[in-house]
C-alpha cells in the first residue's frame, strides 16, 4: 500500500502493550469480547486508507458509499501513520457494531533490498542465510507477536485475519526474496499459533508473485498465507490478476487492491483511498430461506392488487401466510379471498392508520414487506432484510429481482431507482430513510 501523503498523517500514537512477554499480552482480555471475527465471510467494496478516519466520516460513508470493509494500519514501525489519533478499541466496536468489516494491516521490516529511501532507515528483515534465515524467522515470530499485542488492545477478535503489508521488492535477489518469504512463513505460523488467520498484502509483481510461485513450485517449504491481498492497479474489481494464477487462494481467500490513492467523496466528506474488491471467507452467503407455511412462497418478480374473489391463488395464498405469522390472519391458508381474509387485510390497513378497504393493493404489499428489522444493507449484505427489499423493491414495480437475500449489483440499481423515484439520493444503500419509504407503502 502507498504511504501516506502529509495531508493523510494525522497522529496521536496508540497505546503500547502494557503487561507482555515476546510482545503478547498476558492476561490481558480483549478491549470488546463481544466482537465479531472480522472480515469474516464477505464478497465486496473496500478502501483503505493509511490513517483511520473519523467517527463522523465513517458513518456518513456507511450510509451513502458502496464500501463495507476498511483497511487500518495498526502496527508496524514502518507505517507512514505510526500516530493514529482515531483508532481506539471504541473505533474498533463502532465500526464493527455498524457492520464494516476490518482488515487490520501492519507495516514492519521490509525486504532486505528494498529501494525505497524510508525503509533503508529502517529495520529490514534479515538475508543472512545463516541456519536458513533464522533472523528473518525470528523477525516474523516477533512481528506476529507484536501485531496481536496491538490487535488484541484494540479488540479484534481472535479467528480474524491481519495482514502484513510487504512492498515491492528486487525478487531476483535470492537472498532478498528467500528471507522475505522465511519471514512472511513464520509470521503466518505465529498467528496460527495465537489463533489468527494470516493475509499477505504485496504489490502482485514481486510479493504476490513470489509466494504463488513458491505455493506451486516448492510446495510444503514455507507456510502460506490464509488470504492474499493482491495490489495491482487494473481498475477491475474482481479477484484476478494476470501475475497470479487463478487457482491459488481460490475461492474466497483474495482481496484485489484495483486503484491506487485517489480521493472519493460520499454525502460531503471527501476521503482519500485505495479501492478493493473483496472476496473472503465464505463469500457474502446466506443460508436457505425457512419454509413459510407449508411450501408457499413469498418471492415473485411482481406482486398484483387482490380483492374478494380473486383467481390469483398462489400470491392470495402469500398474503394469508405473511398475514398469518402477524397475528391478522385466523383462516386456513387455501388462497380464498374470503371473509377471513377481508377482516385481515382491513385489520392491517388500520395498524398503518390506511382508510379501510377489503383490496389489497400493491402500496400494502411493499409496506408488508418492510415489516420486521431495518438495518443498513448495501451491496455484499447477505440476510433476510436483503430478502425483504428484494421483495419490496419487486412489488414497488421498480425492479425484477430474484429474491436471493445476497445484495448484489442488480439490487443496488433497484434502490437506486426506488430513491430516485421518491425523490431521495441515489446511494444505492438501505437508509433508515428508505427504509421508512417501503415501510409506508411509497413507490
Amino acid at each position: 500500500m502507498r504511504l501516506s501523503a502529509p495531508a493523510r498523517r494525522l497522529t496521536v500514537a496508540v497505546a503500547a502493550a502494557a503487561t507482555a512477554l515476546g510482545g503478547v499480552l498476558i492476561g490481558a482480555a480483549p478491549a470488546n469480547a463481544g466482537n465479531p471475527v472480522t472480515p469474516g465471510d464477505f464478497t465486496g467494496y473496500g478502501f483503505d486508507q493509511c490513517t483511520a478516519p473519523t467517527q463522523s466520516a465513517m458513518d456518513t460513508w456507511w450510509l451513502s458509499s458502496p464500501f463495507a470493509a476498511v483497511g487500518i494500519y495498526v502496527s508496524g514501525d514502518s507505517r507512514g501513520c505510526l500516530s493514529q489519533p482515531n483508532l481506539t478499541p471504541a473505533w474498533v466496536s463502532h465500526q464493527l457494531a455498524t457492520g464494516w468489516k476490518l482488515l487490520p494491516i501492519t507495516l514492519g521490516p521490509q525486504a532486505s533490498c528494498t529501494t525505497r529511501a524510508r525503509y533503508l532507515k529502517q529495520v529490514r528483515i534479515s538475508s543472512s542465510a545463516t541456519k536458513s534465515y533464522a533472523n528473518a524467522r525470528a523477525q516474523g515470530i516477533a512481528e506476529a507477536n507484536k501485531t496481536v499485542t496491538a490487535t488484541s488492545q484494540l479488540g479484534i477478535a481472535a479467528g480474524s485475519t491481519l495482514w502484513y503489508d510487504i512492498e515491492a521488492f528486487n525478487t531476483a535477489n535470492t537472498s532478498c526474496r528467500e528471507s522475505a518469504k522465511t519471514f512472511l512463513g513464520a509470521w503466518t505460523d505465529q498467528l496460527h499459533t495465537l489463533g489468527y488467520k494470516s493475509g499477505i498484502y504485496s504489490s502482485a509483481a514481486s510479493g504476490i508473485k513470489m509466494l504463488d510461485d513458491a505455493r506451486v513450485s516448492t510446495p510444503g517449504t514455507f507456510t502460506m498465507p490464509d488470504q492474499l491481498w493482491i495490489a495491482d492497479w487494473n481498475g477491475r474489481a474482481d479477484v484476478y490478476s494476470s501475475y497470479t494464477r487463478d487457482d491459488g487462494w481460490m475461492p474466497h481467500a483474495r482481496v484485489h487492491q484495483y486503484r491506487g490513492g485517489h480521493n472519493e467523496t460520499y454525502a460531503g466528506v471527501t476521503i482519500n483511498i485505495d479501492s478493493n474488491w473483496l472476496d473472503v471467507g465464505r463469500g457474502s452467503r446466506i443460508s436457505r430461506e425457512p419454509t413459510h407455511c407449508g411450501g408457499v412462497s413469498y418471492n415473485y418478480p411482481s406482486y398484483s392488487l387482490l380483492r374478494p374473489g380473486s383467481t390469483n391463488t398462489a400470491q392470495v395464498k402469500t398474503l394469508q401466510c405473511m398475514l398469518l405469522h402477524r397475528g391478522l390472519y385466523h383462516g386456513a391458508v387455501n388462497g380464498s379471498y374470503g371473509n377471513a381474509l377481508v377482516a385481515a387485510v382491513r385489520a392491517y390497513r388500520a395498524k398503518l392508520g390506511w382508510a379501510p378497504s377489503d383490496i389489497w393493493t400493491r402500496h400494502a404489499w411493499v409496506a408488508l414487506q418492510a415489516e420486521g428489522s431495518q438495518p443498513v444493507v448495501k451491496l455484499g449484505s447477505a440476510s433476510a432484510a436483503v430478502r425483504r427489499v428484494q421483495r419490496g423493491l419487486n412489488a414497488a414495480g421498480v425492479s425484477n429481482l430474484d429474491v436471493t437475500g445476497v445484495l448484489t449489483q442488480p439490487t443496488v440499481d433497484a434502490i437506486k431507482a426506488y430513491q430516485g423515484k421518491l425523490h431521495m439520493h441515489r446511494y444505492g444503500v438501505m437508509t433508515p430513510f428508505t427504509w421508512a419509504a417501503l415501510g409506508r407503502g411509497r413507490f
